[in-house]
């Protein structure tokens, strides 16, 4: 009882140094909540600071905002994806689909090595013999999975 106390007694002041531990606690626990709530609190308080309002309407006018502004936070956040100029960057065995090579070592009990690149990788797919085209159609970890190229 003693925040409602301390609210009903220094009205939007309270909201408004509410708000802004918020903000600071926002840097120390890093998520995104807390900003929203913080920014919230500190709207409530400007709007107590216009119109008097009783300290149960102030924790609605919170509540609120809270609520909508992490509702539209979560559905903006979730929304845009993960763009970048390079997404297989951490991928590489997918970089090669679809590429074709010359088998270094044949494929032996499923197993063999192709190069790609500045790389000697492993491959998966029927046996075949050193020298024969591949062509890698997909990869399991690192990988590459290969069939004979047409």
């Amino acid at each position: 009882m003693q925040v409602v106390d301390f609210i009903a007694s220094n009205g939007p002041w309270s909201w408004l140094i509410a708000g802004l531990v918020l903000l600071a606690l926002e840097l120390v626990v890093p998520g995104g909540f807390l900003l929203w709530m913080g920014i919230a609190g500190i709207i409530t308080g400007l709007t107590t600071l216009v119109w008097a309002i009783g300290w149960p309407a102030q924790w609605l006018i919170f509540g609120v905002f809270s609520l909508i502004s992490i509702a539209l936070w979560v559905r903006f956040t979730r929304g845009r994806g993960d763009r970048s100029d390079r997404p297989l960057l951490n991928r590489r065995a997918d970089q090669f689909l679809g590429q074709e090579a010359v088998l270094e070592q044949a494929i032996a009990q499923g197993f063999g090595r192709v190069q790609l690149g500045d790389t000697v990788w492993r491959v998966s797919g029927r046996d075949l013999p050193v020298g024969a085209r591949v062509k890698v159609v997909g990869s399991d970890g690192n990988v590459l999975k290969v069939e004979p190229a047409p």
